[in-house]
């Protein structure tokens, strides 16, 4: 059992650890005697000093020493025992709201006491309530501290000094066990302050950090120790996706070369030329989907750049080769506005195409089922609904998913082995070439993380003819004033959106709900059609007034955020957002991006009710200052971070224990470097630095 390396030494050969114990652990993902060492600390306590009375603060954590002078029990709306502590400096209050006799018969005048806890305002002045305290002996008191202690991550029935303990016992055995360095000394790396410590030392430092480490630095994560060990994990999350991509591109893709009199003919017959940077990005990847390389590129692009067009263009160069095209979207009315679009486009080719969605039942299920697996359908648009089980292609070469922030890895995987031949797990036969799209722009910092598998496009330029929106923000006191210039825009022949956060009344929440705005509007605009759409509606209900909107049927539509995505009526030359101070960037630029889709001069008036907090102040300044989505994104990051950033499901595959995407971006392009060096110059450690670091969770294992 000494020998056994530690990341194979179970936690249950430590001291005091049965089968319950183990069991409890297990939740806190501590299988073995690495994930201990592994396993920091969230903050520090120092209890390596004593602080006289006099000089302690509030909101400070502290180790005092002192004589009671008084000890009570004192009634009020609570009952507590309140003891006086003094020394030579001063005297502070120690209240206890739950007792016994024997406590407070022991915590009596004349007793001297160590004492630690949170210093806090109260009654008396400076207050410690319920501090963790020992009787001092005068001939011999016990030795103070001589590290700042750790307190752990922990769950229900392992207490701090039991996981203290344990992790105690995990340094004890890495004197013995050399743990091993998988950052060979020889890598290239711009990152030396950051791999200044060698990794024991790290580790050691992190449990038991000296007195006098900086606990300003340890708070923040930017200690060298803890950027030593955020490096690495970076490294092997970078790892992890570079393998998921190796592991793709291992794979034959069918080759779909350029066909140009088919491109030409789509081109010629639609009604815009396509700018510099579409046709930049359309060319990336007519070349790479013309290899027998499975493409893996994600195509950004501003709200209303065009990025849907580029795609159609990849999709007629890999029917032409003879293959199906698979596009899958998040929300039922972006599949179908990809539906409408690709119809238009694709019609004068003569494709045939075939819509899945949640929607789609019965007979009409069968029939476009049945077009998808014996390859009469050669286009097939849907939601998440193409990636069931029921589900077969004929022959897929190539897949496109819109909105990736909206899927997680696990879901663009679905699709794609979707397009090998049906022999069993080995996923067999030709790859699928993938083609991911997003309108929500992506910081440099976190595509470089996050999409580590992917080639990036850009797509920087808007079509000609398209105005910027002119953005207003406005107090709700000047709620009239808005309603007439929605009067006066929808008299004059264009068309307005008004947005709502919410779909009922709320006593807790002070947004307008959207049933009661639209009925409101009605009264006060009777000359108006006003169509009322939310999440709670029917996907048929839903379309037909989509549909509706798009023929000028309607003036204007009350909305949730379920337009948020998608929606394309260039007719719309206005937008109101109510509350516009509770919705992230990320989602107020994709809602504003619904008007200045014409030639039309847009306006969004961004409506929010005082006070306004501090972010959503940012939040609207930036709104107003600027249209251009990346530094929207940049600002969305500074103020949200990355989880809210790219969406749970993104960053649940990332899963970061010590790293920290906003805050270690500096590093990420050393970073993708190093993981690359790696996985090209020392192959034999990349496997073991995922496993130590996604270890049980390792989420691209079955990909």
């Amino acid at each position: 059992m000494s020998d056994t390396p530690l990341d194979r030494r179970s936690v249950g050969t430590l001291h005091g650890v049965g089968p319950q114990l183990a069991t409890k652990l297990k939740k806190l993902g501590l299988h073995s005697v690495q994930d201990l060492l592994f396993h920091l600390p969230l903050r520090y306590i120092d209890r390596t000093q004593i602080t006289p009375i006099g000089g302690i603060q509030p909101m400070t954590e502290v180790v005092i020493e002192g004589e009671v002078r008084a000890s009570d029990v004192v009634f009020g709306r609570r009952r507590s025992l309140v003891c006086r502590l003094q020394d030579h400096s001063g005297v502070v209050t120690l209240r206890f709201f739950h007792f016994n006799r024997a406590q407070q018969e022991r915590l009596k005048p004349g007793a001297r006491l160590r004492c630690f806890g949170e210093v806090r305002r109260g009654k008396s002045g400076v207050e410690l309530y319920h501090p963790e305290y020992q009787y001092l002996d005068q001939t011999n008191p016990p030795q103070l501290e001589d590290k700042l202690t750790p307190i752990y991550p922990a769950t229900e029935g392992i207490t701090q000094s039991r996981i203290r303990d344990l992790c105690g016992q995990a340094l004890s055995l890495l004197q013995n066990h050399s743990i091993r360095e998988l950052l060979p000394q020889g890598i290239s790396t711009d990152l030396h302050q950051q791999l200044a410590y060698s990794l024991p030392d790290a580790l050691r430092l992190l449990h038991n950090p000296p007195p006098g480490t900086a606990l300003n630095l340890l708070a923040e994560g930017e200690h060298p120790a803890q950027q030593r060990l955020a490096a690495e994990e970076l490294i092997a999350h970078n790892l992890s996706l570079l393998k998921l991509r190796q592991k793709v591109q291992q794979q034959q893709a069918p080759v779909l070369s350029e066909d140009k009199t088919a491109a030409a003919t789509f081109l010629d017959k639609l009604p815009f030329d396509l700018t510099a940077a579409q046709q930049r990005v359309a060319s990336e990847i007519s070349a790479d989907i013309g290899t027998a390389i499975p493409m893996l590129r994600l195509v950004q692009g501003d709200v209303g750049s065009g990025k849907t067009v580029v795609a159609a263009l990849a999709a007629v160069q890999a029917i032409a080769n003879g293959h199906q095209v698979a596009l899958m979207a998040p929300t039922e009315i972006l599949a179908d506005q990809h539906r409408i679009n690709f119809e238009q486009w694709l019609r004068p080719l003569g494709v045939r195409l075939a819509y899945l969605t949640g929607k789609v039942k019965g007979k009409a299920r069968e029939v476009q089922l049945q077009a998808i697996a014996d390859g009469a359908a050669k286009m097939v648009i849907g939601t998440h609904a193409l990636f069931q089980e029921t589900v077969e292609f004929n022959d897929l070469g190539l897949s496109i998913i819109d909105e990736q922030h909206r899927f997680g890895v696990h879901q663009r995987l679905a699709l794609r082995k979707k397009g090998f031949s049906a022999e069993g797990p080995s996923l067999s036969g030709p790859a699928p070439h993938q083609l991911i799209m997003t309108a929500t722009p992506i910081p440099r910092t976190l595509a470089m993380s996050a999409y580590a598998d992917l080639d990036c496009s850009v797509i920087d330029e808007l079509p000609p003819g398209r105005t910027p929106v002119e953005t207003v923000v406005l107090s709700n006191l000047r709620r009239n004033d808005v309603i007439a210039r929605v009067r006066a825009s929808c008299s004059a022949g264009r068309q307005a959106y008004w947005v709502c956060t919410l779909i009922e009344e709320s006593d807790v929440l002070e947004a307008q709900a959207a049933e009661v705005t639209a009925g409101e509007l009605q009264l006060m605009l009777p000359e108006l059609s006003i169509g009322l759409i939310h999440g709670r509606l029917k996907p048929r209900e839903k379309l037909e007034i989509m549909i509706a909107f798009k023929a000028g049927e309607i003036d204007l539509l009350v909305a949730t955020t379920v337009i948020e995505v998608g929606v394309d009526v260039p007719n719309a030359s206005l937008m109101i957002i109510e509350d516009s101070a509770r919705l992230g960037l990320s989602q107020l630029h994709q809602l504003r991006g619904r008007v200045g889709r014409g030639s039309l001069s847009s306006h969004c008036v961004l409506l929010y009710s005082p006070p306004i907090s501090g972010n959503g102040s940012a939040r609207l300044k930036i709104m107003r200052e600027t249209n251009d989505g990346f530094k929207i994104a940049e600002k969305d990051l500074e103020l949200r971070g990355p989880g809210e950033v790219l969406g749970t499901r993104q960053t649940g595959d990332m899963q970061l224990h010590i790293a920290d995407l906003q805050r270690d971006a500096h590093m990420l392009p050393q970073i993708k470097n190093l993981a690359q060096e790696l996985l090209l110059n020392h192959p034999q450690n990349v496997d073991a630095l995922i496993s130590r670091w996604l270890g049980h969770s390792e989420q691209y294992a079955q990909a």
